[in-house]
């Protein structure tokens, strides 16, 4: 059975699966922007999602205080920490059934020690600053950026950077921090000038929305459409892991194989 390959997040000592699970399907299902709704699968739906991805090579798991119940329900079920890359973030929270954000220093240790504990781990590989859209003020304005640099020194957690939603934004991250997670699809190519600038400074690049929130179409009817967009992400040498959510197992291992087939590509 061929397995997920590696690849090494930029200048850290971070090699993540070319695949990762997001896990907002695990923890919440309300104000999402999927094409249907979902149930919230049980405990042993999620178990047998974390198997297939353990048995496929998978290891990078992302995950964020505003998925709901998810850092509490992967405390709990994940096994074999070493075995695992844990992403997770901080600045956004979502409560009766809306988000609100904050920035400070206060409020980004408190989020990192509280994921810490939900996550049932003594250090998280990744954080990054769920972004409210104003990302340039976030990393000019607010002290962020500078609190996750000190949990970094002081051994809680192994990289950080940012979920950006604005090209700016996104290389003004790059200056600072170790990788971004950017939105990167066929239909929305814009952030790929900060692949290729994270490519020339050797950051790490998490790509996020791959398949464009479950809307994406193929006009190439001989390729679904998820393989389509794999192709075009992973031909970029910039990419180090595409995060991609499922609660079925059958969608899953059909992500898996196609990601598998588009990076022997490359």
């Amino acid at each position: 059975m061929s397995l997920l390959p590696l690849r090494r997040l930029g200048q850290t000592d971070l090699e993540v699966s070319c695949l990762g699970l997001g896990t907002v399907k695990i923890g919440r299902n309300q104000g999402v922007k999927y094409p249907s709704g979902f149930q919230l699968p049980d405990d042993q739906n999620v178990r047998s999602i974390l198997d297939i991805c353990r048995e496929a090579g998978m290891n990078l798991i992302d995950t964020a205080p505003a998925y709901g119940h998810s850092e509490e329900r992967l405390g709990k079920l994940l096994k074999g920490r070493d075995q695992w890359k844990i992403c997770t973030k901080v600045g956004e929270e979502f409560e009766d059934g809306e988000s609100h954000f904050d920035f400070s220093a206060a409020h980004t240790r408190f989020s990192v020690e509280r994921s810490l504990r939900r996550l049932n781990t003594d250090y998280l590989d990744i954080v990054l600053v769920h972004s409210n859209g104003n990302d340039s003020e976030i990393i000019e304005q607010s002290d962020c950026f500078a609190t996750l640099e000190k949990l970094r020194e002081e051994g809680y957690i192994r990289a950080f950077g940012m979920s950006t939603k604005t090209l700016e934004g996104g290389l003004l991250a790059l200056e600072r921090a170790d990788m971004v997670m950017v939105t990167y699809n066929p239909k929305v190519p814009d952030e790929k000038l900060v692949i290729d600038t994270a490519l020339q400074q050797n950051k790490g690049v998490l790509i996020k929305k791959a398949l464009n929130s479950g809307h994406l179409t193929n006009a190439k009817i001989d390729v679904s459409p998820v393989r389509a967009s794999m192709d075009f992400i992973y031909a970029h040498p910039g990419v180090g892991s595409i995060i991609i959510g499922s609660i079925t197992p059958a969608h899953l291992r059909q992500n898996i194989a196609h990601a598998i087939a588009a990076t022997a590509a490359y």
